[in-house]
């Protein structure tokens, strides 16, 4: 394998890494000190939670589409996918009556079989990521609205469905932390998808394929394999986005979803991760939503128009971009 994939560029590679998750970071402090500055409201427990309950969405699928845009791909289909899931979770769970255990296997399953299927037509078919999950984002869309009849699937008469992200097991202990449920599993997945990234095998390969794909290839590695798996994993975490969303709803909307791959894919990019694979981190991926829902919820408290938010937020991912753009230059 080159010195490109395992060598001499490292140290230099982790040490730009961790200047621009500090630079993240320190972005979120600024824009936390600001908007508090601004309004009152935005440091009230309430509003914290709002923003700590959009994040763990926002976040989960982040995690998703972090594994793939390190292999050098990129998933458009992270948002659809999610409404997918929760489309499938509410026909397992309220259409056929089922326990709630096997609604919440059925949406992680139906997110893992849909990436397998996307990491199918880029690994095996050779079809370009984006092209291969743009027409994945559409199918499911399509898929969705005609599983739910194109009418939203409420979960009124599946008790403690509601629990999965509104529901508080720290609040329970620590009634001073009533920290929703659905940011425990945020924090949860991060620490699993970190987990997997730097110390399993399937991690190690996920970067080597987004450094130098060609080499590892020819030293003998499957790599059409593991891009499938990565692909699968992805598609996994965003089963886990599908019950959180409908759980914070529910219900699964199947008109919801698409958009959601844009905030995603923003916290990726701006928590540090290459668009041209081989670098990234879960820590800098969670800091990158962070700052997309605290973003969101100041503008919207300062009463700034909901097209001018989607300008600033165009701006900072092109800002994000050229950030990362200037950073290999330097490498």
């Amino acid at each position: 394998m080159s010195a490109t994939t395992t060598g001499t560029t490292a140290p230099s590679t982790r040490f730009s890494g961790a200047q621009h998750r500090l630079l993240a970071f320190a972005s979120l402090i600024i824009l936390m000190v600001v908007f508090s500055l601004a309004s009152p409201n935005f440091l009230q427990t309430s509003n914290v939670i709002t923003i700590l309950q959009a994040t763990s969405v926002n976040g989960v699928l982040a995690i998703a589409a972090t594994l793939v845009i390190i292999t050098g791909g990129i998933d458009l289909s992270v948002g659809t996918l999610m409404t997918f899931c929760a489309v499938i979770a509410g026909v397992v769970l309220t259409f056929w009556g089922m326990p709630i255990g096997l609604g919440v296997l059925a949406a992680i399953l139906a997110g893992a079989l849909s990436g397998t299927i996307s990491g199918t037509f880029v690994a095996k078919l050779k079809i370009p990521p984006f092209i291969a999950t743009l027409g994945m984002m559409l199918i499911l869309k399509g898929l969705s609205l005609v599983i739910s009849g194109t009418r939203p699937i409420y979960f009124n008469d599946t008790p403690g469905f509601t629990q999965i992200s509104q529901g508080s097991i720290i609040g329970a202990v620590v009634p001073a932390l009533p920290i929703p449920n659905g940011v425990l599993i945020l924090f949860l997945v991060a620490i699993a998808a970190s987990f997997i990234l730097e110390r399993t095998i399937l991690g190690r390969f996920t970067f080597a394929l987004g450094s130098n794909e060609e080499a590892v290839r020819l030293s003998g590695v499957n790599t059409d394999r593991w891009k499938i798996a990565v692909y699968a994993l992805a598609g996994g975490i965003c089963g886990i986005a599908g019950l959180l969303i409908a759980s914070r709803l529910n219900s699964a909307q199947p008109a919801l979803g698409q958009g959601y791959e844009l905030d995603a894919i923003a916290a990726v990019v701006i928590g540090g991760t290459s668009l041209s694979g081989g670098r990234g981190t879960i820590v800098g991926t969670l800091i990158g939503a962070l700052i997309m829902s605290v973003l969101a919820n100041g503008l919207r408290i300062l009463s700034v128009a909901q097209e001018w938010q989607t300008v600033v937020t165009g701006s900072i991912i092109i800002l994000a971009v050229y950030t990362d753009i200037l950073r290999r230059r330097r490498l």
